[in-house]
Formats: C-alpha cells, sequence, structure tokens
C-alpha cells in the first residue's frame, strides 16, 4: 500500500530526508521512531500529497504522490500533530463540513458512524473549543478517518495527552490497523513497541534500522539484559558489578532490585552469583529481560552518531 525508493527532500543546504526506502502492507501498523527533527514529519508530508520529494519516488495505493497526488489523497487519512480543527464550530458541522469536501454521499448518517468508531457520538452537538486534547485527537481521527481511506498516516497521535487518553488512543489506532494500512510516527519507545507491527527507526533523515519490536530487541550483537533482586543495599552491588570486565548500562531500580547488561559471548552471571554470596547479599531472583526497543534505539543512535563524527 506504501512503497518508498530512495526519497531525499532537501531544504536549501540541510537534507532532511536522504535516501530512504521502505514498504507498508494492508493490515499493517508501521512505526516510525525517532528522535525530534529526524524525518518523519517530512517523510509523512511527502506521502500525503503536502510536499515534493527533492529526490526518488513513493506511492500509495498504487498511486504516485507527485504525478497522481489527488488520487493518493482521496486514498489517504492524514492526522497531522497539530489537529487542523474549527474550534467555533460544533463537532457535528466540522465532521459534515469535511464529509461535503470528500462529495460524500448520505454525509450525516457518515458522519454519525465515523464518530460512534472514535466513541465520540454523544458528543456530536459539542463545540471543538469546550473539547479536552485528548477528545479533539479522537474527533482528529475521526476526520481522517470518514472519507474510508486504505491508507491511515499519523504524526504523534499520543502527543501532550494524558495516560488515560494515551491509552484510549492507542487501542483505537490498533482496532483501526486491524483492516488498513498504517503509519505512525512517535518518538515514544513503548508506543512503537506496543502498537506497531514493524518498526522503522530513523535518525538525522537515514533509516538506521528497520524489523519487528521483538527482532530488533534482540539485534545488539547477541547483548542479554538481566535483572537481579537481592536482599541488601543495591547500589553497593551495582559498584561491586561495574567492575566485572563485561558489564554493560547497569540500572538500579527500587531497593534491592538493579539491570545490567552484558554481551552473550562473555556471559558475567556466574562471576555476579559468585559475588553475591561472597559479599554476603541474598540473591533472591535473577532472571533474563533481554533487550527492549530503548536499547536498541539508544544504541543504534550512538553508533549513528559517531559514524557521523
Amino acid at each position: 500500500m506504501i512503497e518508498v525508493k530512495s526519497l531525499s527532500k532537501d531544504y536549501g543546504k540541510r537534507r532532511a530526508v536522504d535516501a530512504i526506502s521502505f514498504d507498508a502492507q494492508q493490515g499493517e501498523i508501521v512505526g516510525f521512531l525517532g528522535p525530534n527533527g529526524a524525518g518523519k514529519t517530512t517523510t509523512m508530508r511527502i506521502l500525503t500529497g503536502y510536499l515534493q520529494p527533492t529526490d526518488g519516488e513513493a506511492s500509495v495505493a498504487g498511486f504516485d504522490v507527485v504525478e497522481e497526488s489527488l488520487e493518493v489523497r482521496k486514498r489517504v487519512g492524514y492526522l497531522a500533530e497539530s489537529v487542523p480543527l474549527y474550534a467555533d464550530m460544533r463537532v457535528f458541522d466540522q465532521l459534515k463540513f469535511m464529509a461535503e469536501l470528500h462529495h460524500l454521499k448520505n454525509a450525516d448518517a457518515r458522519v454519525m458512524e465515523t464518530l460512534a468508531m472514535v466513541g465520540m457520538q454523544d458528543r456530536a452537538g459539542g463545540y471543538i473549543a469546550k473539547l479536552s486534547k485528548g477528545m479533539r485527537q479522537r474527533v482528529g481521527l475521526a476526520q481522517a478517518l470518514l472519507h474510508e481511506p486504505e491508507v491511515l498516516i499519523l504524526d504523534e497521535p499520543t502527543i501532550g495527552l494524558d495516560p488515560t487518553q494515551v491509552v484510549e488512543v492507542r487501542n483505537l489506532v490498533r482496532e483501526i490497523g486491524k483492516e488498513r494500512t498504517v503509519l505512525l510516527s512517535t518518538h515514544v519507545l513503548s508506543e512503537a513497541q506496543q502498537l506497531c507491527d514493524r518498526v522503522l527507526i530513523i535518525n538525522k533523515g537515514k533509516i538506521v534500522a528497520e524489523d519487528t519490536p521483538s527482532a530488533l530487541g534482540s539485534r545488539l550483537a547477541g547483548a542479554e539484559r538481566v535483572e537481579l533482586r537481592v536482599r541488601g543495599d543495591a547500589n553497593a552491588l551495582a559498584e561491586k558489578i561495574a567492575e566485572i570486565d563485561g558489564a554493560q548500562d547497569i540500572r538500579i531500580h527500587n531497593e534491592g532490585k538493579l539491570e545490567f547488561a552484558f554481551v552473550a559471548e562473555k556471559d558475567i552471571r556466574p562471576q555476579v552469583a559468585r559475588l553475591i554470596v561472597e559479599s554476603d547479599f541474598d540473591l533472591l531472583e535473577m532472571k533474563s529481560l533481554g533487550m527492549s526497543l530503548e536499547d536498541v534505539f539508544l544504541q543504534l543512535i550512538k553508533e549513528e552518531g559517531k559514524k557521523n563524527a
């Protein structure tokens, strides 16, 4: 449904998107993960026809985003980071106005049907100005879904929401993604891990990794993360573990609980176990956690920074 080949975008001398290639299939939620300024929004604006690329090509539902941009827009629902809504309009009127722009038949019925999809049918008569940010996001999603698009492109759909609203919007996106192609950008690692079938990690305009969240978690050169729970001073134990050759990224949580990482070729768990016994700590638990998407993300960004140094 989405196909991108060697896509680039320049702003003067600055390259915002640098020869990226990827695809997204029907019924797939693909996460575009990267720090602010990485090129996520620029790519999405190209895919929705709002920007023209400097080089490369992209198509949505088989239509070229430059040569056939009107056909692309008919098939794409786009939720921008700042939802474009008229604050002085009622929810129903806003969506009916958009339905008429799309030349939809039975516009009233379609508006109510879409509001029901996002759980906002009881707010149809309310003014947009009086809605919470989470509710505005829902109206924005309804607006993006009005014309029954084949592809949904969401730019930071949960930014600025409170925890309850974040869960609600994520559940909506997960449900929508069962039938449509969804491309969503985020800089929230947990969001990508929970929502996406596949993740593209982008930094400084380049895609530095692409895989499923779980596969990305196992890519760090066989690295392993271990959680320990002991009876005793976790800070003191962390200092001792740090002296073991191969111990990495030690994190202390609450009292008696900490994590550390190591490379699989040099398994330091037996040394850690001996250290705990010899230091008169009681080992209550030791378990493998694997590497999280956050670990992968930080490592890849660090490696990319070294390449460009």
